[in-house]
């Protein structure tokens, strides 16, 4: 092999890793970001059980009143 079909073939090795590398790359931003939509998705939920939460705990601070004695009393 000369020199120039030496460094043709080195660089023919290199393009294709980074034409691999550029796949996974992309590979890896595309789960990244389907990774974030869940996220915030699931940060939605929270903040709507939070409040949930927060205003059934105001309801019970609210009623206060002992419960009556069941039926069988």
């Amino acid at each position: 092999m000369t020199e120039i079909e030496t460094l043709n073939s080195r660089i023919d090795a290199l393009e294709t890793r980074v034409a691999f590398q550029d796949e996974t790359i992309e590979d890896l931003n595309q789960a990244i970001i389907a990774q974030w939509k869940q996220i915030e998705a699931l940060n939605r939920l929270l903040a709507q059980l939070q409040d949930r939460v927060e205003i059934g705990e105001q309801r019970a601070d609210l009623a206060g009143l002992p419960e009556p004695p069941p039926p069988h009393y």
